[in-house]
């Protein structure tokens, strides 16, 4: 232990497309929304996280709003670094503190990350003054966070639906197997719900309107046992240019997703299909694991279950069973030491 151990901090982030978690002293203390804003004029950046969201499609010409991860990866280096600098500053434990502690980091990647990305993620934790980086796949942080033994010589299949990217994977022996990495997710489930309204309602929705569609009254599939009531939604009418208002059930929105979830369903297909037949023994047994926001969407796990014909479970708190694994990995960072790259 070096004299500057207690000033080192230890914090494991779940860099998503949608929302950014941070675990200090095994809390959860930063659940943001991955969104920033930005002066035009002076090229400063204005609000991050919740307040930059609240902005986010109602902004002047002055000021911009940038999501700075796409599809799981940095798109904008510069908006990435100042986000995640000014989301460390506002954890509790840190923000007391007389100096900036040098800070030890797992940060949670997507698997089919390119090592130029892979880069870009940690040259942006080292600006915001990391001294030691640790990243851990996506999948295997999500097992780890539902309370899998990853290490045992036994398959488990998981399914992480994110913001950007739906990664499934076959993990055993503290490996993953087999894996799809597709970029089919939350966002493109709200990019279908849009172009839904625009095309069968004339109706220009925005893209937090589209979301809160999805998250009110999405669903996978057109029976559920129990429907979410009709939802009025208000836009701007695309043939008279006037505000209007629709109402829309259910039905529509598993209509309008119904062919990303096929795509999200065939990359299960193929990770099934380049499963060695002992592990796929063992997923026969044990099913197939849910979590990230988009295992909330009403319906998916029924769906999933039918396609493949095993049984299907949804993690407890699927939105932070990611940033749980990683936290967990984190603090035992020698036993979890093979997977951290």
């Amino acid at each position: 232990m070096g004299f500057f151990d207690f000033m080192t901090e230890d914090i494991a982030i779940d860099l998503g497309t949608a929302n950014t978690l941070i675990i200090h002293n095994d809390k959860v203390v930063v659940d943001s929304p991955s969104i920033v804003a930005i002066d035009r004029t002076s090229n400063k950046v204005i609000a991050v996280g919740k307040d930059a969201s609240q902005m986010q499609g109602k902004t002047h010409e002055d000021i911009k709003t940038i999501r700075p991860l796409k599809d799981g990866v940095i798109a904008d280096f510069q908006a990435s670094e100042y986000m995640i600098r000014e989301m460390i500053k506002s954890i509790p434990g840190i923000k007391k503190k007389l100096f900036t502690p040098s800070l030890r980091m797992v940060i949670c990647i997507p698997s089919g990350i390119t090592e130029v990305e892979k880069r870009a993620v940690r040259d942006s934790a080292e600006h915001a003054n990391a001294k030691e980086i640790y990243m851990i796949q996506e999948p295997m942080a999500a097992a780890i966070g539902i309370g899998i033994d990853v290490t045992q010589p036994k398959g488990n299949m998981i399914i992480d639906i994110g913001g950007g990217t739906t990664e499934v994977a076959v993990i055993a022996l503290g490996g993953i197997v087999s894996d799809k990495s597709i970029k089919i997710a939350g966002d493109v489930f709200t990019n279908d719900i849009s172009y839904y309204m625009r095309t069968q309602h004339n109706l220009y929705v925005g893209e937090r309107t589209a979301e809160r569609i999805k998250i009110e009254i999405g669903s996978a599939v057109p029976e559920l046992e129990n429907p979410p009531e009709p939802m009025n939604v208000q836009g701007r009418d695309l043939l008279t240019g006037k505000p209007k208002q629709i109402t829309i059930t259910y039905q529509e929105i598993a209509k309008s997703l119904d062919k990303s979830i096929l795509r999200v369903e065939d990359a299960v297909m193929e990770a099934l299909s380049s499963t060695p037949p002992e592990l796929s023994a063992d997923i026969y047994n044990t099913g197939i694991y849910l979590a990230g926001g988009g295992s909330m969407l009403r319906g998916l796990d029924r769906r999933i279950s039918k396609k493949t014909e095993l049984p299907v479970f949804i993690a407890e708190d699927p939105l932070r069973a990611v940033v749980r694994g990683t936290g967990i990995a984190l603090k035992n960072i020698d036993k979890f030491n093979f997977l951290l790259k």
